[in-house]
């Protein structure tokens, strides 16, 4: 009964802060009301053929709800930013770091190689690929992972700037970039083609995510599909969300939650997420000595891909050294790069270790 309270305070908590503190709202306040449906002593919503264990059976573990959600996330994006300086692919790469580190640490503190992928999954700060690598590798994690993904996505605005003020100088972050050039519709149509059929080759396991990314980019390129592209966008984006923010807080039993894996998997998120807003910002100032033309070192750490909020962090720091020095645009190329990079890593993680 102890626990079953605990949790109730957790999912008020997270109705709290989406509700009041706006931190990814669309998320945590449905997270949050499920984690308090399914600890209440009596209500059956935890039980088996209840309608939240026929979401999590039928349309989360069978990937259908993460996949649906990057479709609708592919109509929402515009690659634009990162085709007009495709250099920033590889902060994008770079911040994918994180990962890494967080998987590293997980198998030292004795995870098992999957539980480690699925936790370091979470700093490719994207959480549809965390639930999806979650629910193939680790299923029993997945309240945990996909809370942490959430929940430190929405504190982007208070985990970066510190990490990036650390890494850079004030000079550095007054730097000012050269308005960026604009890409022809046949680019943008010819992006999303091209880059599933690349990605389908190199890392097939990560075609599922990039192939349902890229097909939503291309319903909003193509200037044909329209109808398409606003469908996925909005009323199956929205439905999805629904789904899966209920679903996900349906996970968060208090005999499965509370527990010190969790602790642990909420730490080493943490770790994730400044690590790969640190692999960002190092790799630019790597190019810089490199360049001719200098750019923000501070743009790479939008290479995370919480899109637009990184970018978001990064144009704010820019704008307090420097009022006139708008740089979030070229933050989105690294941003939405991101986004491709951590589904990759996600479907590397899942070809190795599934």
């Amino acid at each position: 009964m102890l626990g079953s309270l605990v949790m109730i305070g957790v999912g008020l908590l997270l109705v709290y802060l989406g509700i009041v503190k706006k931190m990814e709202p669309l998320l945590l306040v449905p997270i949050g009301i499920g984690a308090i449906l399914v600890n209440i002593p009596g209500g059956g919503l935890a039980e088996e053929g209840s309608i939240f264990d026929l979401f999590l059976k039928y349309l989360i573990h069978t990937e259908i709800v993460p996949l649906l959600i990057f479709l609708g996330l592919g109509a929402l994006t515009d690659f634009s930013p990162l085709l007009a300086n495709p250099k920033t692919f590889l902060l994008g790469a770079a911040a994918q770091i994180g990962i890494f580190a967080a998987l590293i640490a997980a198998l030292f503190l004795g995870f098992t190689p999957q539980e480690a992928a699925s936790i370091g999954i979470i700093g490719g700060a994207d959480g549809p690929t965390t639930i999806y690598t979650t629910t193939i590798l680790a299923p029993h994690l997945l309240a945990a992972t996909a809370v942490a993904a959430y929940s430190y996505m929405s504190l982007v605005p208070i985990i970066q700037p510190p990490i990036i003020k650390a890494l850079t100088s004030s000079r550095e972050r007054k730097i000012k970039m050269r308005q960026l050039r604009i890409v022809s519709k046949k680019e943008k149509i010819l992006f999303p083609i091209a880059t599933i059929i690349i990605s389908g080759f190199l890392a097939p396991k990560a075609l599922p995510l990039v192939g349902m990314l890229m097909t939503g980019n291309l319903f909003r390129e193509s200037g044909v599909t329209d109808r398409l592209a606003k469908g996925a966008s909005e009323e199956l984006m929205n439905i999805m969300t629904i789904i899966l923010g209920l679903s996900v807080g349906s996970t968060m039993r208090a005999e499965s939650f509370l527990t010190q894996k969790t602790l642990l998997v909420l730490a080493l998120g943490v770790v994730a997420f400044a690590a790969a807003t640190a692999g960002g910002v190092l790799l630019a100032k790597v190019m810089n000595l490199f360049l001719k033309e200098k750019i923000n070192p501070m743009i790479g750490a939008a290479g995370v891909s919480a899109v637009p909020m990184s970018a978001r962090v990064v144009q704010r720091l820019a704008i307090e050294e420097d009022p006139h020095n708008h740089i979030l645009m070229h933050a989105m190329g690294p941003n939405v790069a991101g986004v491709i990079g951590s589904a990759v890593a996600a479907g590397v993680l899942i070809q190795i270790l599934g």
